[in-house]
This record gives C-alpha cells, sequence and structure tokens, in this order.
C-alpha cells in the first residue's frame, strides 16, 4: 500500500499534512529565583540582562524581608556563560516534630505529634550545570527530606546520649559481651541526618530528571543550626568559611576532579564502558601526543597517589578524563554527553564537578559549636558559590569582612550589604575594594550569616 494509494483515498483534498515536530518535555519544575527575593525585580534576571554585563544586577532581598538569623543574601547572574542564572538558594526554619511509637505492642510504624519538638535553621546554596532544572528541584527537596531523616532521630538527639533502642529496652544485660556500646553523640545522629538527606533528594532528582528528559546536575552547600551547633554540609566546589576579628576557618571540604581524582577513575576502571571509547582513565602530567607512543612517561592510575611510568600505548592518546589541577582541574567526561552516552551513566561517572550531580556524593560535614566560640559582635560564616572563589580567596574575603562590618553595625540590612559588596568585589568594576585584575563571569550567590547572638533561643523541646 503506497503512500499515493493512501491519500488518493483518503485525502482527495489535499496532500498529507506534515508530520509535527516531537514537543519538549516539560521541565519538573519551572524556572524562578528563590522565594525570598520575591519583590526585588529578580525574576528578569535572564537571558536578555545576562549579554551585557553592564546590565547585571547585584539581587538582594528587599529592606524588610528578614532572613534567619538575619542573615544576608546577594546574588548574580552570569556574563553570556548560560541562559539562566543556574544557582538557587534556599533558607527556613525547620520544625522538627516528635515521633512517638504507637500503643499497641504490634503495631510497628511510629506516629507523628503535631506540636513542635525542636526547631532550628537552614541555609543552602546549588549550583547547576547543564541547566538550572537540579538545582530548582534540589532548592524545593532537599529540606523536606532533611527534616523527615530529622524526626526520624530527634527522639535520641535530645538525650544525653543517643540510646540504641528508642523503646528503652535494655540490651543483652545478662551477657557482658555485647552490653557495651560504641559512644554515639549527638552530632552523630545529625551527620547521619544529613547524609541520608542528600541521598534521598539525589533519588528524587534522578526521577524527575528522568521523566521529564531533562539533564544536568548540582553541587550543594549546606548549613544547619540545631542545639548551639552549626552543621555544614556540602557535595561539590561551593565553600563557607568562618571570619572573626583573628581567625578565618574553612568549614566546608570541596568536590573537585582533583580531589575526586582517584574515585572518578575507579568508577571508569570498573565501568569501563562509561568512557564510551573517547576517554582514558589514566592521568598523566599532561596531554600526550602521537610522538609520545612508545615512550616511557609519568602516569597514575585509581590506586595510585603517586606517580609512577608506563610506556604509551595508543589507547592512552585519548582524551584524559581528568584535565588541569586545583580549581581549574576540568573533568572532560562530559563531551560524552553529544555521543550518546545517558544522563543516568554520565552521572554515575562525573561525581557533581562538570555536570555536578549529586549522585554517589556523600556530603563532607563540619560541626561547628556556635555556643562554645563566644562570638563577637562581627563573627560570620561566609556561603558561596564556586563563582565568589574562582576570584577571591579566603584572606580577601576575611579582610572585605573585617573592613565593612564595624563601620556599618547600625544598618539592619549590614549583612546583605555584604554579600552584595563581595559580589561586586569579583566583578572588576571601578569602585571594587579587589583591585587586581580577575573577574568572575560565573554565577555568584552568597550566603552572610551572623553568628553572635545566636548561642541563646536555639531550640526548645
Amino acid at each position: 500500500m503506497s503512500a499515493d494509494w493512501f491519500r488518493r483515498r483518503f485525502l482527495p483534498r489535499g496532500p498529507l499534512p506534515a508530520p509535527r515536530p516531537p514537543r519538549p518535555r516539560a521541565s519538573p519544575v519551572p524556572y524562578r529565583r528563590p522565594r525570598f527575593l520575591r519583590g526585588s525585580g529578580s525574576s528578569s534576571c535572564t537571558a536578555d540582562a545576562s549579554r551585557r554585563p553592564d546590565a547585571r544586577p547585584v539581587r538582594s532581598p528587599v529592606r524588610g524581608r528578614s532572613l534567619p538569623w538575619n542573615a544576608g543574601y546577594a546574588e548574580i547572574i552570569n556574563a553570556e556563560k548560560s541562559e539562566f542564572n543556574e544557582d538557587q538558594a534556599a533558607c527556613g526554619k525547620l520544625c522538627i516534630r516528635r515521633c512517638e511509637f504507637g500503643i499497641e505492642e504490634d503495631q510497628e510504624w511510629l506516629t507523628l505529634c503535631s506540636e513542635e519538638f525542636l526547631t532550628g535553621h537552614y541555609w543552602a546554596l546549588f549550583d547547576g550545570h547543564g541547566g538550572p532544572a537540579a538545582a530548582i528541584l534540589a532548592a524545593n527537596t532537599l529540606h523536606s527530606c532533611l527534616r523527615r531523616q530529622l524526626e526520624a532521630v530527634v527522639e535520641g538527639m535530645v538525650a544525653t546520649q543517643p540510646p540504641m533502642h528508642l523503646s528503652g529496652r535494655c540490651i543483652c544485660p545478662s551477657d557482658p559481651q555485647f552490653v557495651e556500646e560504641k559512644g554515639i553523640r549527638t552530632e552523630d545522629l545529625v551527620i547521619g541526618a544529613l547524609e541520608s538527606a542528600f541521598q534521598e533528594c539525589d533519588e528524587v532528582i534522578g526521577r524527575e530528571l528522568e521523566a521529564s528528559g531533562q539533564v544536568g546536575g548540582c553541587t550543594a552547600l549546606v548549613a544547619v543550626s540545631l542545639k548551639g551547633k552549626l552543621y555544614v554540609a556540602n557535595a561539590g566546589d561551593s565553600r563557607a568559611i568562618l571570619v572573626r576579628r583573628d581567625e578565618v576557618r574553612p568549614l566546608s571540604s570541596e568536590f573537585t576532579p582533583e580531589t575526586e581524582r582517584q574515585r572518578i577513575q575507579q568508577l571508569a576502571f570498573i565501568f569501563p564502558e562509561l568512557l564510551a571509547g573517547e576517554f582514558t582513565r589514566l592521568e598523566f602530567p599532561r596531554r600526550l601526543k602521537g610522538d609520545d607512543l612508545g615512550q616511557k612517561v609519568l602516569f597514575r592510575d585509581h590506586h595510585m597517589s603517586g606517580w609512577s611510568y608506563k610506556c604509551v600505548e595508543k589507547s592512552d592518546l585519548k582524551y584524559p578524563l581528568i584535565h588541569g589541577q586545583g580549581r581549574q582541574a576540568r573533568l572532560l567526561g562530559t563531551l560524552a554527553v553529544s555521543r550518546g552516552l545517558g544522563d543516568h551513566q554520565l552521572r554515575v561517572l562525573d561525581t557533581n564537578i562538570q555536570l555536578k550531580p549529586f549522585l554517589l556524593s556523600v556530603p563532607q560535614v563540619t560541626v561547628l559549636d556556635v555556643d562554645q566560640l563566644e562570638p563577637q559582635e562581627e563573627d560570620v560564616v561566609v556561603m558561596a558559590t564556586d563563582g565568589l572563589w574562582d576570584v577571591l580567596s579566603n584572606e580577601q574575603v576575611a579582610r572585605l569582612v573585617r573592613s565593612f562590618l564595624p563601620g556599618n553595625r547600625e544598618d539592619p540590612h549590614r549583612f546583605s550589604e555584604l554579600a552584595k559588596m563581595l559580589i561586586r568585589s569579583t566583578q572588576g568594576t571601578d569602585d571594587s575594594p579587589i583591585q587586581d585584575g580577575q573577574v568572575s563571569y560565573d554565577d555568584v550567590s552568597v550566603f552572610v550569616i551572623p553568628l553572635h547572638h545566636q548561642g541563646q533561643g536555639h531550640s526548645s523541646h
């Protein structure tokens, strides 16, 4: 049966209509800026603004809108790097309810009391890659995952030492071999809740992106205040630091292709199909050329922290999976996107740098005891995405903080003003306090969290 016959038989009055192009699948979440920026005019900060460097406004919450702990926030979109701002931010109050076992002995589930049992606060930054979808999903999901995970352990958190059995039963009192328990602290439960929340959120992001046909991923930098302590969890290349009058303390460990090198290489060793025949997992001091064939050159593999020599083979001339060093290191495996490697597979290999997924990224968690710190008036935590740290060092940020805050004590919005000043310091403008010629063309998002007067009223139970 020919197409001509079909046309004559069923469409005598004209030709077949042209086939409609397939409609793109809808994004799992609409693009928008953080809720606390509403009213600041930030909704217009899209492609048109990014095309003109002089029209890249620094956005911050409108005056009169306070964030938890009176924290400051500011952000700026990139300069033609991508169509949208791929950073996302979230903050708010964590209201953790108490979990109780059912009255009946055979009732295995937990019931949640309606009253608030423990409170804390939450600040988070997400840096997307390959589009803003993953970062938006994380900003709308991670805090809910964290609250659920904390509610599962809150009974243990309020105890002097987390008991093994929440029901209060003793464990093997007749057998001394099994009586001794490990020294588990309250903060270990919070760390476990953060790690589980990251994993749960990652699964949600993976499902949503797959269902909507989206690609990409994001980093996450999260600060949580609970019971007088600040927990900073990081998976990615954003950074948090504590700035005091006489101290600068890193509060996060960055994930870069260099720091994650051995894990990335090991995944490539276990799943060589992920390299799609395009890359070599081996690392060399430089990109190899045809002239290097047969020569003995330095190299290292996934099991090595040091270096050795090997004779160059033809397979070694492929693109290296990891290129460069330090903050300039890049994961070249993202080239496989255009060669048909599925997003899920690539996410397994990529480990949150170029495509920045959560997948397989166990966060690094640092605990700051705010009560014991006895914070002073100008003590702050600065959280920022990599667009800031690519230009400014910890010490430069600390100098800017110390020079700004003492002269602005009467301004109730000084912490947002400080966040804006930090961003302007990355833009190479004439009024920038840092005049070394470096400019950040990336998205930049900054939280400034003051610690003074935050030790009291940190919990209720």
